[in-house]
């Protein structure tokens, strides 16, 4: 008869990418921000601001960020 595993039940992993699946807190408020920006400021529902940009991130989760301009060293 041939061996068997103890337990044979696999095991269930977090892929590496689940880390960044969700947006940070930080990261959440500073898009609801942007969005109060884009508004010029005027009046508006900040947990809708909130709720738009969580969505927004969590859609844009696994895309590449834009990395930001770097200086020229010729300065």
């Amino acid at each position: 008869m041939p061996k068997t595993r103890e337990n044979s039940s696999p095991k269930v992993r977090k892929p590496r990418a689940a880390a960044k699946s969700h947006p940070t807190h930080e990261e959440i408020a500073l898009r609801a921000y942007h969005i109060f920006l884009e508004r010029n400021g005027t009046t508006g529902n900040p947990l809708d601001d909130w709720t738009q940009a969580e969505r927004e991130l969590m859609t844009a989760n696994g895309k590449p960020r834009r990395k930001a301009a770097q200086k020229s060293a010729a300065a």
